[in-house]
């Protein structure tokens, strides 16, 4: 008899899994299912806002493999519609329930990969089933707010809820689609992934194309007409809706990891070791966004849910079950997003993080452009560098900025990988041409200040 895999998630890690394993071992060795509580596999989550604005104009151009390219090209079976509800490590089972047609299955496994994902966070104000409040997680919920917006009478005023990457681009999604947008954020800055000073700018670029931005503002509730919210209620009054959005951020989603009782870290994801498997259980292997990784630079745990990590981390797993080997080296946090034509960059630790971390720093901001100041289209470009006193290596780097601003975040990303100090990024022989960069790119000129800013 054939070994059985068993999947739980069928999006990018468990997907990805699923896929290495079978490359190194045939069918008739390893049977493998995946459970997918959705109606779509290896879709692009992140895609989703560029779908709701219009800029990309279907939903399947999300898909990168649908369930018939897993069956037939990989001899995968994939279970849509069926949410996994127990995981029976003694009996080594897993019971789920077909949600398209009832009832209870149980399958037999021998390796298991935990691929659950995150929850969108969803406070119990939002869970009042009043019509017009919507997440934007998967291809279901994407495809929920775009039948809205299509609705009779349509919607004008929005209200997206947070200030994160999915609020912030869910926003911009809205505008382009011709609604007035108020975005509400309960602390004192969108974009808390960068510090204050670089926040503002994207604050301030989002005023200029027209989002309305509520900072230190809690929402209380909601108010309805003909079970149709109307209105964001909040501690400084109520905000007119047609549209509410939840960008209020994820949590691991571990419920069923913890009911078996696999070891959940510190950040309140599931722990794995370097090769993604989960410690103290034989054949139990996790990725994506429900384990902790290894932040590289702090040395710390850390949940950060991206899909970069996710297919990496899929891959890793898949490839040890398939008899390989691999690990995972952690992470550092790299990310970019464009607000409308603003870009932004991140990588390493915020001033916050390096404080919590126990770092003497510096941290330096300069002003450059995209391109060479003569060369049409030059625009602004923000950079800011944090480098440990008195070592110069750097921790962290973000980038505000317009073209050719967020990719740039890649070089410093590759640095900050290596432990490079600021003192040897000086010497980066990064490309060079009028219509790319000025003759000291920015990248340089933020290196030679953070040097400056050390005393050398």
């Amino acid at each position: 008899m054939a070994e059985r895999l068993i999947v739980i998630g069928g999006d990018a890690a468990g997907m990805a899994a699923a896929s290495q394993a079978r490359r190194r071992r045939d069918p008739d060795d390893l049977e493998i299912i995946a459970f997918e509580r959705g109606q779509f596999t290896s879709y692009s989550a992140c895609g989703i806002p560029y779908w709701i604005s219009g800029l990309v104009p279907q939903r399947d151009q999300l898909i990168a493999r649908d369930p018939t390219t897993f069956r037939e090209r990989f001899d995968i079976g994939v279970r849509l519609r069926h949410e996994v509800t127990a995981v029976d490590l003694d009996r080594r089972e897993v019971v789920a329930r077909d949600l398209a047609n009832g009832g209870e299955v149980r399958e037999r496994f021998d390796t298991l990969v935990y691929a659950t994902g995150a929850h969108p966070l969803r406070p119990a104000w939002a869970r009042t089933g009043v019509e017009g409040v919507f997440g934007v997680q998967t291809l279901d919920d994407g495809a929920a707010l775009r039948d809205w917006l299509d609705t009779d009478p349509r919607p004008r005023q929005a209200v997206v809820v947070g200030g994160g990457y999915i609020g912030v681009e869910m926003a911009e999604a809205l505008i382009q689609r011709g609604l007035a947008v108020t975005l509400v954020e309960k602390a004192s800055q969108p974009m808390s992934t960068v510090d204050p000073d670089m926040a503002k700018l994207v604050n301030d670029a989002m005023h200029g194309v027209g989002v309305q931005i509520r900072t230190d503002l809690e929402v209380t509730g909601l108010q309805e007409r003909d079970g149709r919210v109307c209105a964001v209620l909040t501690s400084d009054g109520p905000i007119p809706a047609d549209l509410v959005v939840l960008g209020l951020g994820v949590r691991p989603n571990v419920a069923l990891a913890e009911a078996a009782g696999l070891p959940i870290g510190p950040s309140g994801a599931l722990r794995v070791d370097r090769r993604m498997r989960v410690p103290g259980v034989d054949d139990v292997w996790a990725a994506g966004d429900c384990v902790e990784c290894l932040h590289r630079v702090s040395g710390m745990p850390v949940h950060i849910p991206l899909g970069t990590h996710a297919n990496k981390q899929g891959r890793v797993a898949g490839i040890n079950i398939g008899g390989g080997y691999a690990t995972f080296p952690g992470v550092i946090g790299t990310a970019v997003i464009k607000v409308c034509d603003l870009e932004v960059g991140r990588t390493g630790l915020r001033e916050q993080d390096a404080a919590a971390a126990g770092f003497e720093f510096v941290s330096v901001i300069t002003e450059s452009t995209n391109r060479a100041g003569y060369f049409p289209g030059s625009r602004p470009m923000s950079v800011k560098l944090i480098a440990e006193r008195p070592t110069g290596r750097l921790l962290g780097a973000q980038i505000v900025g317009w073209s050719e601003a967020a990719k740039r975040i890649d070089a410093l990303a590759v640095a900050l990988w290596n432990g490079m100090t600021v003192d040897d990024m000086t010497a980066l022989d990064l490309g060079y041409a009028p219509p790319y960069s000025p003759v000291w790119d920015p990248v340089l000129i933020a290196a030679r200040k953070a040097v400056e800013a050390l005393g050398r």
